[in-house]
This record gives C-alpha cells, sequence and structure tokens, in this order.
C-alpha cells in the first residue's frame, strides 16, 4: 500500500474553500459572542455552508447530496477546528453517515435529502456511565403490540447529545429487546422537558441530556443495521481532523504572544526554555496532520484492520498534542492565561472536551498495542 498522503483534487479545493470561509466567518470575537447565544451557531452562516454543499458531501446523489468520500469532509472540519466555528455540521455528518450505513430505504429517502438541505440531526449514543464502548447500553426499548400497530417503548437517559435542541431528527441508541440497535426519533416527538442543556467544558458546544421516558415509536424508526463500527469511524475521524485545527490555531496563538510579549527587554520568545517546547509542539502538529489525512486517505479502501489502526493514532496522537499544546498556551501567557479573557483558554477548552470524545489517548493506545504488536 503506498503511504504518501497527498491531496485530491477535491480535497485542496474543499481546503481552499474552508480556509477562507471559516476565518471570515468566525473570527475569535464572534466565537466569544456565540457562547452567550441559546444555539451556539450562526443561521446565516450554517445556511451558507447548505449552500456550499457542505452537508450532502457523503450523501448519495440519488438522495440530493454529492457522493463523495468521507475524506472530503476532513478539510472542513480541520478548518471549523482552527477557527472554534460552532456548528452541527459534525451532529450531522455522523446521523447521515448512520442512516447511509444503517438505515432503511425508507428512511434514506425520508432524512438524506432532508439534511443534505441543511435539516439539522444528530447522534445520542453516550450514556451516564461513560463507557466508551457504544454497545454497551443501560437505555432500552421494547417492542409492544398496539391497536396502533407494533410500537417502541424508549426508556433510559443519553448524555453529550450535540445539538438534539435544534436537530429535526435524532438518532439514538438502544438496548431493544436485548439487542444493540438505533432507532430514529423525530424531533416532533421530543418535548422541551426531554431536553436538559448540559454545563460542559468547551462553551462552544451545545450538549444535552436526552431522557428517553415516555417517547413511544413505531417500529418503523428502527434502523436495518446498528452500524455502530461506521459511526465511531466517522467520528474519530472527523474529531480528529477538527482537532488539528485547533491545535495549529494554538500553536499561532503562542507564537504571536511570544514575538509581543517582552521580559527583562528582550521578547520572551527568545528564551530556549520556551522555545524548545514551542518546536515540540510544531513537530505534534506535523505528526497529527499526518495521521488525519493518512487516515482519510484510506477510508474507504475496504481495509478494515489498517483503518482502525489509522484512526486510533490519529485520535490517540490528535487528543495527548492538542490537550498538551492547550496547556502550554495557557502557561506561556503568564498570569492572563489564567483569565477567562486569554484566547488560549477557548483552545485548551476544546482540547479537553475533545480528548474524551469516543475515547482518549490512553484508551485507543489500549487497542493498538495488540494491532501493532501481536
Amino acid at each position: 500500500m503506498n503511504n504518501l498522503v497527498t491531496f485530491s483534487e477535491e480535497q485542496s479545493m474543499l481546503l481552499d474553500t474552508a480556509m477562507d470561509f471559516c476565518a471570515s466567518q468566525s473570527p475569535i470575537s464572534k466565537v466569544r459572542s456565540q457562547i452567550e447565544e441559546s444555539n451556539g451557531f450562526d443561521g446565516d452562516q450554517w445556511a451558507s455552508m447548505v449552500e456550499l454543499g457542505w452537508l450532502g458531501i457523503t450523501i448519495p446523489e440519488a438522495h440530493g447530496g454529492l457522493g463523495l468520500g468521507l475524506a472530503n469532509v476532513v478539510p472542513i472540519m480541520e478548518s471549523m477546528g482552527r477557527n472554534l466555528m460552532g456548528s452541527p455540521l459534525l451532529a450531522s455528518t455522523l446521523a447521515s453517515q448512520a442512516l447511509i450505513h444503517g438505515g432503511t430505504e425508507t428512511q434514506k429517502a425520508d432524512w438524506l435529502p432532508k439534511i443534505a438541505g441543511g435539516a439539522i440531526a444528530t447522534c445520542a449514543l453516550q450514556e451516564p456511565l461513560g463507557d466508551w464502548d457504544l454497545t454497551n447500553l443501560a437505555a432500552t426499548g421494547t417492542t409492544k403490540h398496539t391497536s396502533k400497530g407494533d410500537q417502541i417503548t424508549l426508556s433510559g437517559t443519553k448524555t453529550f447529545v450535540l445539538d438534539a435542541a435544534a436537530a429535526e431528527l435524532v438518532i439514538v441508541s438502544v438496548c431493544l429487546d436485548g439487542e444493540a440497535a438505533l432507532i430514529a426519533v423525530d424531533a416532533e416527538l421530543i418535548s422541551k422537558d426531554h431536553l436538559l442543556r448540559e454545563v460542559v467544558l468547551d462553551e462552544t458546544r451545545r450538549c444535552y441530556q436526552f431522557n428517553l421516558d415516555g417517547i413511544v415509536v413505531d417500529t418503523t424508526a428502527k434502523l436495518s443495521v446498528a452500524c455502530f463500527k461506521a459511526i465511531e469511524d466517522a467520528a474519530l475521524l472527523l474529531l480528529s481532523a477538527e482537532m488539528a485545527g485547533g491545535l495549529a490555531s494554538t500553536l499561532n496563538t503562542i507564537i504571536e504572544y511570544l514575538n509581543t510579549r517582552k521580559q527583562f527587554d528582550r521578547l520572551i520568545g527568545s528564551y530556549q526554555a520556551l522555545k524548545h517546547p514551542t518546536v515540540d509542539i510544531l513537530m505534534g502538529l506535523e505528526a497529527v496532520r499526518s495521521h488525519v489525512y493518512h487516515a482519510a486517505s484510506i477510508f474507504d479502501e475496504g481495509n478494515a484492520e489498517a483503518l482502525e489502526i489509522a484512526l486510533r493514532m490519529a485520535k490517540s496522537e490528535a487528543s495527548d498534542h492538542f490537550a498538551n499544546a492547550g496547556d502550554r498556551a495557557v502557561q506561556f501567557h503568564g498570569g492572563f492565561g489564567f483569565t477567562y479573557e486569554c484566547d488560549a483558554q477557548l483552545f485548551l477548552r476544546r482540547a479537553l472536551w475533545s480528548q474524551y470524545q469516543f475515547g482518549d489517548e490512553k484508551h485507543h493506545r489500549h487497542f493498538l498495542t495488540p494491532l501493532l504488536l501481536d
């Protein structure tokens, strides 16, 4: 297999477009102002992203999309990460992947064109027990025969559900009659009482606790395939790409400060004690981007073991280096770095939130050990 990572023409075009769009649409001042808003994203920005076709990149042409591979979303996620852009793109893309890989033909025909057209969707996969094994489920679904036909009654609690309040569709994981399953829940069945806004470290995110009790859906809401692996693979790739972007901007924040702040009439960037760890961050960034784009380049090749290794390495490296860079950025800014006004705070918060989504570096290295050494 050729390990040389190169950009496809589509990836290069998307990267240029996304870099320009995110830089102009998401300056740090706007990121801060959106923290105070209820939904955490700009509706006009979202409409522009829909017009650019970003929501339909992976959706088949038969359902109103572009029919491209998930690798083409990577440059967009990296650009968004660089600018801490708040948007339901990650949540909607993961939900569309669930439908593409596991939905019935009716579900695909119904929802994929809507998502490509801007309908927000999300996945409710995590639970209070905090297990990164997506199939270890406490939430349940019970099939009952009623006068209205066969129905599924849901119960339990899901956590860290991204953009749930704005979503028109939520893909929920439950243990259905003893087996792990995915259920498509229309927002019309979800009341305000079912959702509770969670307080999370990264305030650019909108996460919700989702109480499933009392929600009843038809059995046709069940996805035909419980495609947890496909969803997790997509999440690892896109999160790692976003973290690579955040890491790049964290490094830029550090360099800008080192070349501005003076101490003892010298720029602090001239001191080796700050130079050396900054170079380490740069090397970490290069490693993370290499792993991310390697994983993207083989994502659709069909080699399951090679892809698992690539994704776990990308996520573990991104989790490790981004968190370290965020910590160094705060430390290098001195006392100011520990105040909320310092932008380094925002990148550290994003790093720590992302680090523990779908497994931190220790989790993935645990699974990498037998893959690489046995």
